[in-house]
């Protein structure tokens, strides 16, 4: 399949693409982050802002890398950490406080490495699920996530710790409209492809070799039909009828794994 041709200029007021700007990572404007890996990863995030870490001392002569002189320290117990998280968190003796990271528009990565894909989530709400997409974006080299502003988790401890650190590294754009977002990735040049069962073309055999962008859907409901008419294609994944469909997160590893092998 030829690779559709990428535009050098995108619509809408100021440079951003209609629809691309959204309200930021979380709407309360700060968060609390636990676990080893979240926690390690946004203290090396120079776009993240702390306010606080609360740790046991074991856990931070356990931190890759030094703190500065200056950061907010508080030594606590198992306990004490306990009360600061949800209930039977795995905070491993770190909870960090810091502030929500600063919004991503969607032209900052749109027009970035062709061959790196986006994936688009349409109202996919699970915590768990989006970490895990996340994570799977970082071990992929996707480009981004997109989701709405509306009908998807908040940044938090939960989703972090699902992440395992690849909140701070893979961007995450929150949009107003899918649908008209769905038309920008269009006139940027990209593919899109939506996964659903129903689909009578296998994903190999949709993926172009240009830039694509990779839609899924949440699970139960599928994507929407507005969604699905937004997309240049659609395509399933070769599982078995043993089965009849794959959680979300795992649809879109595999998804992401066949983007970065395509011949």
């Amino acid at each position: 399949m030829a690779r559709p041709e990428r535009k050098k200029a995108l619509r809408g007021r100021a440079g951003r693409m209609k629809g691309g700007r959204g309200s930021g990572r979380a709407s309360a404007g700060q968060t609390r982050l636990w676990g080893r890996h979240p926690v390690e990863a946004a203290l090396k995030n120079p776009e993240r802002k702390h306010r606080k870490l609360w740790a046991t001392r074991e856990a931070i002569e356990g931190l890759d890398g030094e703190l500065p002189a200056d950061f907010p320290v508080e030594y606590a117990d198992v306990s004490d950490l306990a009360r600061l998280v949800a209930k039977d968190a795995p905070h491993q003796g770190l909870v960090l406080e810091c502030e929500a990271l600063e919004t991503v528009f969607i032209d900052e990565v749109a027009l970035g490495d062709p061959a790196k894909p986006i994936l688009v989530l349409d109202q996919v709400t699970d915590p768990h699920n989006v970490g895990a997409i996340l994570r799977s974006a970082a071990a992929f080299g996707a480009a981004a996530i997109v989701t709405q502003d509306r009908h998807t988790p908040p940044e938090s401890g939960v989703l972090a710790k699902s992440a395992s650190g690849a909140l701070e590294t893979v961007p995450w754009v929150r949009v107003v409209n899918l649908a008209r977002t769905l038309e920008d990735l269009a006139e940027a040049g990209y593919w899109r492809i939506g996964l659903t069962g129903e689909a009578d073309e296998a994903l190999a055999d949709a993926l172009p070799t240009g830039p694509v962008a990779l839609v899924l859907g949440a699970e139960g409901e599928g994507m929407r039909h507005n969604i699905q008419g937004h997309c240049d294609a659609l395509a399933k994944l070769p599982i078995s009828s043993a089965i009849e469909s794959l959680n979300v997160s795992n649809a879109a590893a595999i998804a992401l794994y066949a983007t970065a092998t395509r011949a």
